[in-house]
């Protein structure tokens, strides 16, 4: 069986070694765009302020492991720019030398990722412009942030809250420019207050509901300009969003925003071809239908299903629930399941329960209050969803409410759970059991 991948890394090679573990006749051919495989792009913004060394060891396999250790047909340099799936041939172009190349398959997995976005912004192609996406931008950026003062960074949401923090570790000034009127447009607009406290006590700028429409310089960035203003600087981050690579996929069933649709073995609408990552839709077990949140867990995940189903194991991906979490500076920021937004577009009639806790026993210093937002569907009493923020613990409640969504438990289910007790880690009643606590139904 000849198997063609396109993307080398988290998808990718989590369903290569899949394939490799349980089809040793397999013939795997993998096309990269780039030079570098498997690496970990969730720590690149920790390459900003030295907690990661260098790049170097985000990578957890190089392309002559996969092709010695493996003997996997690892190719680097290869942009597939078209698929046709009627005779099941891959085209692919060498991106330095422009050499056209044809792959036929017998299976295929499209792994391709996404991109950042940009609008389409007057001279946005002025140097000093960059995206946090990938080792080589990652590059380009350090050598830029050497003599940098000061930096703005265009968007609120994960990668620009991780970069500000670590852009501001390195002594930098930082701004932040965000088109709507909070930080992390998902998050609470009550917790989300914490978290632009936590960007002012740290000396960060930040402007709202500012509509970028240009830069402005000569060769190099200088400013900023928005609606309402010009506002000066040394260097741009961009990290307002990512778009699926999925354009020279023609053909194949995909959401609005370009992700082709998948079912539970990772096939895509066409017969022979799989997809997995951020290029594909993630099934969503609270929404109960497809949706788009592109995570490194959910790629891996995803990759190894579809290597498992393409080498003829059958396997299942059960789906996601939402969860992520985030530091920035001394604060813990996780969510997991339905935003307000959400619940109301799939009518869920909710109820919300608001309330503060602490991560250990109140006897127990130091202790740290955590505020915790959860959502309930108001007849069956399902769990929806739940966002918290402090300084410790936020972790170990939104993975244990996470757990509980997945297994559809309800609010008074919270209370017979088992959890772990001792005053240096909690209170006898968990945060996440005191709702129900309260609130529940007697």
């Amino acid at each position: 069986m000849k198997v063609v991948i396109i993307g080398g890394d988290a998808a990718g090679m989590s369903a290569a070694m899949e394939i490799y573990r349980n089809d040793k006749t397999a013939e795997i051919l993998v096309l990269e765009r780039s030079d570098i495989y498997s690496y970990g792009q969730c720590g690149l913004p920790y390459v900003i302020n030295g907690k990661v060394a260098h790049t170097d060891e985000l990578i957890a396999r190089d392309v002559e492991t996969y092709r010695g250790k493996y003997g996997m047909d690892a190719r680097i340099f290869h942009e597939v720019t078209a698929i046709n799936t009627q005779i099941q041939i891959v085209h692919a172009t060498d991106v330095n030398s422009g050499e056209a190349f044809e792959f036929s398959y017998d299976r295929l997995l499209i792994a391709t990722g996404a991109s950042p976005t940009m609008q389409d912004w007057e001279n946005r192609d002025l140097q000093g412009i960059h995206y946090v996406k990938t080792i080589p931008e990652m590059a380009v950026l350090m050598q830029d942030l050497a003599g940098t003062e000061h930096v703005t960074v265009i968007g609120a949401g994960f990668i620009g809250l991780e970069v500000a923090e670590t852009i501001r570790a390195r002594g930098l000034k930082v701004r932040i420019i965000q088109r709507s009127a909070q930080l992390m447009s998902n998050l609470d607009p009550e917790l989300a207050k914490m978290v632009l406290e936590e960007a002012v006590k740290n000396g960060i700028e930040v402007l709202f509901e500012e509509e970028i429409t240009g830069f402005e310089g000569q060769q190099n960035i200088q400013s900023v300009r928005t609606k309402k203003g010009s506002y000066a600087t040394d260097l741009v981050i961009v990290a307002t969003g990512i778009k699926p690579n999925t354009q020279f996929a023609t053909g194949f069933a995909k959401l609005a925003n370009g992700a082709l649709i998948v079912n539970e073995k990772m096939e895509t609408s066409i017969p022979n071809v799989y997809a997995a990552g951020d290029c594909a839709s993630h099934y969503h077990r609270v929404k109960q239908k497809d949706d788009y949140l592109p995570l490194g867990t959910t790629a891996n995940k995803q990759g190894r299903i579809a290597g498992l189903n393409i080498a003829g194991v059958e396997q299942s991906f059960k789906g996601i629930v939402g969860t992520s979490i985030l530091k920035f500076f001394h604060l813990q920021i996780g969510m997991t399941g339905l935003t307000n937004e959400a619940a109301d577009d799939l009518n869920d009639v909710v109820e919300v329960y608001h309330y503060e806790a602490n991560d250990v026993a109140s006897y127990y210093p130091p202790v740290k209050p955590m505020k915790i937002r959860m959502l309930v569907e108001q007849q069956s009493r399902q769990l929806l969803g739940m966002q918290a923020v402090g300084e410790s613990g936020v972790d170990k409640r939104i993975d244990v409410f996470a757990t509980a969504l997945f297994n559809a438990m309800s609010f008074e289910d919270l209370l017979d759970l088992d959890l772990a007790y001792a005053p240096p880690f909690n209170g006898v009643w968990d945060p996440i059991q005191q709702a129900p606590k309260r609130y529940g139904k007697k």
